[in-house]
């Protein structure tokens, strides 16, 4: 029973953790375990998606910690699966690497907006107020 309060109640740590996935985000095309040498400018979309990807999942980690809403953690989710299909719509799938990135750090950014949305899933909007306090 203990496992259910541990998941069950939304921590601060997540909101940390969602923080951490947004700057890994942003700084992901440039992970010292990519195929290609450098990011040229056929794929600056790439960096310019990962960067906007990145810089918003730590802008929504930052509101939930301030101030949280049902509609953040949905962005989240909607952000995590984004990054996940972003190699294949873009591209870029052929970089095994940066595929396996994104699709990892995808899942835990949707895996965390998830477990936020389902602990929050009860609460009136004034408990929601409360989080941050």
């Amino acid at each position: 029973m203990s496992d259910n309060r541990i998941f069950g109640t939304h921590r601060p740590w997540e909101d940390w953790l969602g923080m951490l996935l947004g700057v890994l985000i942003m700084v992901s095309p440039w992970f010292p375990m990519q195929v290609s040498d450098a990011i040229d400018v056929e794929r600056s979309h790439l960096v310019l998606n990962s960067f906007v990807v990145g810089m918003l999942v730590l802008g929504l980690a930052q509101l939930e910690y301030v101030a949280l809403h049902r509609w953040q953690e949905v962005a989240s989710i909607v952000l995590g699966l984004w990054l996940i299909v972003s190699p294949f719509l873009f591209g870029y799938a052929a970089d095994q690497g940066l595929q396996l990135w994104h699709i990892l750090l995808g899942a835990m950014v949707a895996g965390i907006g998830a477990l936020q949305l389902w602990q929050d899933w009860n609460l009136s909007e004034q408990e929601l107020a409360q989080h941050s306090q």
